[in-house]
């Protein structure tokens, strides 16, 4: 009988009779079985970082658009396009002469109300003395006429003069008023002129790499349609990355915890050399509903200048360390109908199927959480061949006791 023919005999008795005794045994290793080729590696311990790694995006830590606030004529620009610039580094000087004017003229209405209040400040003197004089004439005829020495007529005069004097003196109060409020505008206005005179200097507002100018020297500037350049700062920089939401509960504890999240962004896409740290100090206040993600951005002293606006750069983000974890090589980790397992080699030269709980991963490695022991190997390659009992031998290593 044919090996095919007693498969189909046993699979119609296991059906009709309900046995399961006769199940193909083509997979199940025997003596005659040849050994397997394997590539194995021992489970080490030791503590593994927990990552994140996604891709993010630079941001200059600050952008600015240089518009002049007033009009005039760009007289000269003090620097080369693309240059680096200090803060408080003059950029561009635009033509002052009629702003340099209207201060001039603002200084001298200031000038001429304080000469008028000082005007009007002596003639209060000058009046109050006058009151005062008319005011005693008037008090000293009234007691002549209580007494019947002179006339009634000669008494009011005197009074009605008293009283004018009073008047003019609050004239001259109100007109020192009018000229402290003269003087108080002339003030506004020479400081308007002075800061629109200053607007002529443009000056860099922060270090950063200037852009494109976009306006020569000659040219009419028209506040504010013009952008003259725009600057960015890129010492600090920002690197904005998403994570996965199921990791914000680590991050917010982390940081809760007062601990500094370091960040590393590489801007090489095919080297591990180069990576910047930095350190994680922004995290967004909602979760995209679209990608189940949220975003961060961390901050990096960029000395080197490594990290541009715009460019798209790999992200690490560390969020802790898992103690004495038990690793193993990535490719040692195999997934099934009842979850993941691995070949774990066996002092007989034979494998065992194992079921292992595993954890993260990390770089070529995957921690295993449940199910494997530091010291014990495991298979890498040749897995295909491989069921529970399986006679192996390890690749470039003599196989003895073979029949």
């Amino acid at each position: 009988m044919t090996k095919n023919a007693s498969s189909l005999i046993c699979a119609v008795i296991a059906t009709t009779a309900g046995l399961s005794g006769c199940a193909d045994k083509s997979r199940v290793p025997t003596a005659q079985t040849p050994a397997a080729p394997i590539v194995v590696a021992t489970a080490i311990e030791r503590n593994a970082p927990v990552e994140v790694e996604v891709i993010g995006n630079v941001e200059a830590y600050e952008t600015v658009s240089i518009k002049s606030q007033i009009t005039g004529i760009l007289e000269k620009v003090h620097f080369s396009e693309g240059d680096f610039v200090k803060k408080g580094a003059p950029l561009f000087t635009l033509d002052a002469r009629p702003y340099d004017a209207t201060v001039k003229q603002a200084e001298a209405n200031l000038l001429h109300d304080r000469a008028a209040l000082r005007q009007a400040e002596a003639n209060l003197r000058r009046d109050v003395a006058q009151e005062t004089y008319s005011r005693n004439q008037a008090q000293r005829y009234a007691k002549l006429y209580a007494d019947k020495a002179v006339s009634k007529q000669e008494t009011e005069q005197y009074q009605t003069d008293a009283d004018t004097r009073h008047e003019t003196v609050d004239a001259d109060q109100a007109a020192i008023e009018t000229a402290k409020a003269a003087i108080a505008a002339d003030e506004a206005m020479v400081d308007s002129a002075k800061v629109q005179l200053s607007y002529t200097q443009i000056n860099a507002p922060f270090d950063g790499r200037t852009g494109n100018l976009n306006v020569k020297e000659g040219n009419v500037v028209k506040a504010p349609d013009v952008e003259l350049i725009t600057i960015n700062r890129l010492q600090p920089i920002y690197v904005t990355f998403p994570i996965p939401e199921d990791r914000l509960a680590e991050v917010r504890k982390q940081m809760a915890e007062g601990r500094k999240l370091s960040v590393m962004a590489n801007p090489n896409k095919d080297s591990d050399t180069g990576w910047e740290r930095g350190e994680l100090t922004f995290v967004d206040n909602s979760v995209d509903a679209s990608t189940g993600a949220i975003k961060l951005k961390g901050t990096f002293p960029n000395e080197n200048r490594t990290l541009w606006p715009g460019k798209f750069v790999r992200v690490h983000l560390r969020l802790g360390t898992i103690e004495n974890a038990v690793m193993i090589p990535t490719q040692a980790l195999q997934t099934g109908q009842d979850g993941d397992y691995v070949f774990v080699l066996q002092p007989n030269m034979t494998v065992e199927s194992r079921p292992v709980v595993s954890g993260i991963r990390v770089e070529s490695d995957q921690v295993i959480e449940k199910g494997l022991r530091p010291g014990e190997r495991v298979v890498t390659e040749g897995h295909v061949r491989l069921v529970s009992g399986s006679r192996v031998y390890i690749k470039n290593t003599p196989v003895s006791g073979t029949d």
